[in-house]
């Protein structure tokens, strides 16, 4: 299950994110939150694992924890382990939001469950083949258990900073943990740190003009009596509605962007306005309804995707950026300030940061491959000719990208690796307090465990509890 939260929270790893809806239960999200008070000692529901105080643990959370260390490899003797884990993080979750302290942020999830669910949406050509695809019955199964997943994200999260939040590692500790696990810890692979410049090619006069004449004329064709969601599916070039006729539903206030929402809840229900321009193209928006905070809206996108000469007028504006900085006449950290419209790393100097941890040293392998291409063969401090790429919505721009340091692959030293040793030993640390933290509430929380895990040598005392294992 710990895979699985992480997934959903990166949408953009689409394939990923369907392995891990397809594990989720429809189970989980339906059983009372006062589940403890309806189990009885000795007592189970088929498919249930366990349940803590009243969070419960489902066997398709434990298989897919083990199959998923499979797959990377690992070698999975029993479940006991994966079993272990998720009772852990079951017991934060549990008295996460007991903790007055922990803001309740239940509303906000299940907005936030609402948008992930209408993301997810935009993959699909209709609501039938996502819910099939994803193996739920209805749109409010699929959102209850996004909700569900991202309600013990946060929660367990917020539990785990606040138990740890004193933890702390001294010089002497780092040295004491590097000398006694140097020989396991991990190697470090070929790494390099780099700085990036992204630009979107901006459309020319003319060619907006086109794009709006465009939306106009299909405007007037509704007016005529066309319908918009005929005429969405045939033009519109937003991939996840046009199969739909255009149409977002329940939208909340803040997840469109702003151009777009401003202009559709300044309409009247059934109302069309003028083209709108946003950071994605142009639009044709209707109001459908809008009910308090949420509001339904049709639309007929035409991307602002820019021509053969919009692109070349960019690749020289960027090239003299380049040559401003090779003649260290602009370092590239302003030019990056100054000129970049990727805004993820604009404001640190078109640094580019590792997803996994915010640092700055990426793995060479795990680059995208067109990145990967360009800096091949440069040195420290060599910038690429400007080249192509896309967004992650498709959309095309220009970068440059300056190479600032090359790491090559080495074994974790003090000297050279301190910050990396001592996060790992930090972590070491927390999850010590954590584990101490677990044994010392596990006596005074209802614990339910399946008898078929009574063999298992828990780190824990989960089976110590003479109240609470079933039998």
């Amino acid at each position: 299950m710990i895979i699985l939260i992480l997934l959903l929270n990166n949408l953009k790893i689409m394939s990923n994110y369907k392995k891990y809806l397809f594990f989720l239960s429809v189970v989980a999200v339906l059983f009372s939150t006062n589940f403890s008070a309806q189990v009885k000692k000795g007592q189970l529901i088929d498919g249930i694992a366990a349940v803590i105080g009243n969070e419960i643990v489902l066997e398709s959370d434990i298989d897919e924890q083990a199959n998923y260390a499979k797959q990377q490899g690992a070698n999975v003797g029993d479940k006991c382990e994966f079993m272990e884990s998720i009772l852990n993080n079951k017991l934060l979750i549990y008295e996460a939001k007991k903790d007055t302290l922990i803001e309740n942020r239940t509303a906000a999830i299940k907005e936030m469950a609402g948008s992930k669910y209408n993301q997810i949406l935009g993959q699909f050509p209709d609501e039938k083949a996502m819910l099939a695809a994803y193996k739920f019955r209805t749109s409010y199964e699929m959102k209850s258990a996004i909700e569900k997943i991202d309600t013990d994200n946060y929660y367990g999260q917020q539990k785990y900073a606040r138990i740890t939040e004193k933890a702390d590692v001294t010089p002497n500790e780092v040295t004491d943990f590097y000398n006694q696990y140097k020989y396991q810890l991990p190697n470090v692979k070929d790494e390099v740190v780099l700085s990036k410049i992204s630009m979107y090619p901006k459309l020319s006069d003319a060619h907006k003009k086109e794009i709006i004449a465009k939306l106009n004329k299909i405007k007037e064709d509704i007016k005529g009596g066309q319908s918009f969601e005929n005429l969405a599916r045939i033009y519109s070039e937003d991939e996840g509605s046009a199969a739909v006729g255009g149409l977002y539903k329940n939208i909340n206030l803040g997840q469109m962007v702003k151009p777009f929402e401003a202009a559709a809840l300044n309409l009247q229900e059934n109302e069309i306005s003028d083209p709108v321009e946003s950071e994605f193209g142009y639009h044709l928006i209707q109001l459908v309804k809008r009910n308090g905070k949420k509001y339904d809206a049709r639309h007929i996108l035409i991307k602002n995707t820019p021509n053969a000469d919009e692109i070349a007028s960019t690749k020289k504006e960027l090239d003299s950026i380049r040559t401003l900085v090779l003649e260290k006449k602009m370092s590239f950290k302003d030019a990056a300030y100054k000129f970049s419209d990727d805004k993820s790393n604009k404001y640190s100097g078109g640094i580019m940061t590792n997803p996994q941890d915010g640092s700055d040293k990426l793995e060479k392998l795990s680059l995208d491959p067109t990145i990967s291409y360009q800096i091949a063969g440069l040195k420290k401090d060599d910038i690429t000719e400007p080249f192509q790429q896309e967004d992650q919505q498709k959309r095309i721009m220009l970068s440059i990208v300056q190479v600032n340091d090359i790491i090559d692959a080495h074994q974790l030293e003090l000297a050279t690796d301190y910050e990396r040793i001592k996060d790992l030993a930090l972590n070491k640390k927390k999850r010590e307090i954590v584990e101490k933290w677990v044994n010392d509430k596990i006596p005074s929380v209802f614990i339910s465990i399946d008898n078929k895990y009574k063999d298992c040598k828990f780190h824990n005392n989960w089976q110590k509890n003479p109240v609470t294992t079933a039998k």
